[in-house]
């Protein structure tokens, strides 16, 4: 079924409606007749209830004696008394929200997922004739196409691909509300949290192994140390099986001190695997946003755009793809493995501003450091 354009005439009367004997077409006639003459007769006082204004952006769907006319407006128009019934139809865009619900994805992850939809009515009759609530209808049409189509999805393909998503959504969706008379302009969606990760697969590496990977292997000799003491050769990219029972003393290692910032000891372990090999293979530049304790935001930058690449502190000279921003306390809990950096991501504490498949060649850095 085709769309129908602004331009196109509305659906008729004669379409709407099943046509009329010739006795009721003659009582009609002539209530219609003895109803347009008592308003002649009580004119001027009439008037104040018989006459309507009608805005641009409206139209009047006018029932005379249960049959529907043609749409009215806009202007002034004239309803009969005790025979005519009236309902005005809004032609401007309007929005709702598909409130989140929980859902399971492909690969059994559950999110909170809920959707913004902008709509508009292109024919007020069949919008009038076919769906007594227009926006309940809508709305429940959304929340349907939405979970049919995240559940044959894994989780990182819904981060990843959400326009294109929304773009199906808004198909599926105007494939339904076309015969109502309206046409779904807009469908934005919204990923409000990750409730609980998806099982192990091997899909390959998603943003939350690789900030995970990248974490531990950047502040390795600290955490080792905080676990019992400096790991064996050949043994940084293992776990290590820790007793909780025992309480080691704490010593100096290679990971950043107490008083040293986090970002500080991560900018410090980087600079030595920088390369002109990284920065063919990642070719992105990244800000980072450490906000301290103390309220002011340390600013880092990690760019592999040009030469061997470049790693400090401040604000990178060209425009970053990609700049993540968290505080210093969630960094220092991601790094210790007491917050997932998914979860973090999906609650606001980790922003990712940028291209997310650019914060995805993370992944070459970490092949690097191994």
């Amino acid at each position: 079924m085709e769309m129908r354009s602004k331009t196109m005439p509305w659906v008729t009367v004669g379409e709407a409606d099943a046509p009329q004997s010739w006795p009721s077409y003659f009582c009609h006639s002539l209530i219609s007749f003895l109803g347009f003459l008592l308003l002649l007769i009580t004119f001027p006082i009439s008037g104040w209830f018989a006459l309507k204004i009608v805005p641009t952006y409206e139209r009047m769907i006018v029932f005379r004696l249960g049959r529907i006319r043609t749409p009215q407006g806009p202007g002034m128009v004239l309803l009969l008394p005790f025979i005519d019934s009236f309902q005005r139809v809004d032609l401007r865009t309007r929005a709702f929200s598909v409130p989140p619900c929980k859902l399971a994805s492909k690969d059994g992850a559950v999110l909170s997922v809920g959707a913004d939809v902008q709509f508009r009515i292109w024919d007020p009759v069949l919008s009038v004739m076919t769906v007594k609530d227009l926006n309940m209808a809508t709305r429940m049409t959304a929340q349907n196409a939405m979970t049919k189509a995240l559940l044959k999805r894994p989780l990182r393909e819904i981060q990843m691909e959400k326009l294109k998503i929304s773009d199906q959504l808004l198909l599926e969706i105007n494939d339904v509300t076309r015969a109502w008379g309206l046409e779904v302009d807009r469908v934005e969606l919204a990923v409000e949290a990750v409730l609980q990760p998806p099982h192990d697969s091997p899909t390959g590496p998603s943003l939350d192994s690789t900030l995970q990977q990248l974490a531990l292997r950047f502040l390795g000799g600290g955490l080792s140390s905080v676990a019992g003491g400096a790991s064996a050769p050949g043994s940084a990219d293992t776990l290590e099986m820790v007793s909780e029972a025992e309480q080691p003393a704490p010593h100096v290692g290679a990971g950043p001190s107490p008083k040293q910032p986090v970002a500080e000891g991560l900018l410090t372990a980087l600079q030595p695997f920088l390369s002109e090999a990284l920065v063919s293979q990642v070719g992105a530049c990244y800000q980072f946003n450490v906000i301290l304790p103390s309220g002011t935001q340390s600013i880092y930058f990690l760019d592999l755009t040009t030469g061997h690449g470049r790693v400090g502190h401040g604000v990178p000279d060209g425009i970053p793809d990609v700049v993540v921003e968290m505080a210093e306390a969630d960094l220092r809990a991601l790094l210790c493995r007491e917050l997932r950096p998914l979860g973090a991501y999906m609650s606001g504490r980790l922003k990712v501003k940028g291209d997310l498949a650019m914060a995805m060649k993370l992944e070459a850095v970490l092949r690097a450091l191994k």
